[in-house]
């Protein structure tokens, strides 16, 4: 068991050592960064989705956001597309679950907000269908994704893509991203 724990531990490291190596996607992500910067600084919002796990990290990095990430602060404006069940279970009824983020968008997304779409394989059709939609209303469009980005890597502005084939490595990865954009946001904004 402790072997097997240890194993587990060095699969979680070594993914995270391959990301640092990787200068473009560093380089993507400071270019999010940046992104989500500018469109708290022009009064505009993140707005992040994602099915499952993703659900729940987009939960998360909202939370960061509006809440505090380490310091006390006023909030800031974002949206997680995940958390209202009645607006989820009504529009995949009437719309089909493909467009469960699609049409929550087209109500609240606005030109210059940054979508954020959480796919660790990045074929989820709800995910996709909702970038393409963000992308009409002219936001900034960023996918956090795993493999090789899978079909939403051509669709987004920008793509940060965790070197790994196996969805729990990529889980943790986009967890410890999300942290890093949320500090990093954090600090720029509030100083």
């Amino acid at each position: 068991m402790k072997q097997k724990i240890v194993s587990l531990l060095k699969e979680s490291i070594t993914t995270k050592q391959s990301l640092v190596k990787d200068e473009l996607q560093i380089d993507i992500i400071s270019k999010v960064v940046q992104q989500i910067i500018d469109a708290f600084k022009n009064n505009k919002k993140v707005i992040v989705f994602g099915n499952g796990g993703s659900a729940a990290d987009a939960q998360h990095m909202v939370a960061e956001l509006v809440g505090r990430y380490k310091k006390e602060r006023p909030p800031l404006e974002a949206i997680s597309l995940n958390t209202n069940v009645s607006t989820l279970t009504a529009l995949g009824n009437d719309y089909g679950y493909e467009m469960v983020f699609s049409r929550q968008l087209e109500s609240c997304a606005k030109q210059g907000d940054v979508v954020i779409g959480i796919t660790t394989s990045g074929k989820s059709p709800n995910v996709i269908k909702a970038i393409e939609v963000a992308k009409k209303i002219g936001c900034v469009t960023v996918a956090l994704t795993g493999k090789d980005g899978g079909l939403i890597k051509n669709l987004v502005d920008y793509c940060i893509c965790v070197p790994s084939n196996e969805t729990p490595r990529i889980q943790e990865v986009h967890i410890t991203i999300i942290h890093i954009i949320c500090d990093l946001v954090e600090q720029t904004v509030f100083g």
